[in-house]
């Protein structure tokens, strides 16, 4: 059986060493689905939403949730985040939006919890901006699609 990284002998938690390690660049991608009434992207589009700019609340709430990760996820390790893009794209014969977000950074550890972290913040903000006007909304799919940097290089999941 492989050695558990976040227990220690005694099977307390502990938060992995990783000063051995050199910077290297990573990068991580996230993506989610957050599915709505057409008439709620229709007026999410058009800016008609009693919260304001959905869009632009929900792009800087994914920015702040990124570098807030290892605040909310225990053991996580603080990263020096070197870039974070949140991007939708709108379907709306679907009435949904994809939200992709990367993150990238120059480390010994990677960034894919605050790509996924960046994400899911992202999808609830959008959430609680449309919920006035859709009590249906649904937030699907949340996954990481791609990592690079470390021993592992680059893995591909989508």
């Amino acid at each position: 059986m492989e050695e558990l990284t976040h227990i220690d002998a005694l099977g307390r938690p502990r938060m992995v060493d990783v000063t051995g390690k050199p910077d290297t660049q990573r990068e991580a991608v996230a993506k989610c689905l957050v599915r709505m009434k057409v008439t709620t992207l229709e007026r999410l589009k058009k800016g008609n939403m009693p919260k304001g700019n959905v869009l632009a609340v929900a792009q800087l709430a994914g920015i702040m949730a990124a570098k807030q990760t290892p605040h909310i996820i225990p053991l996580c390790h603080p990263v020096l985040i070197g870039d974070i893009k949140v991007e939708f794209n709108l379907n709306e014969p679907n009435g949904t939006v994809e939200i992709t977000t990367a993150v990238k950074s120059l480390g010994k550890t990677g960034v894919e919890m605050e790509a996924l972290t960046a994400t899911a913040i992202t999808a609830l903000t959008i959430y609680d901006m449309c919920k006035a006007v859709d009590r249906g909304i649904q937030i699907e799919s949340l996954r990481l699609i791609r990592k690079s940097g470390g021993k592992s290089g680059t893995i591909n999941l989508e």
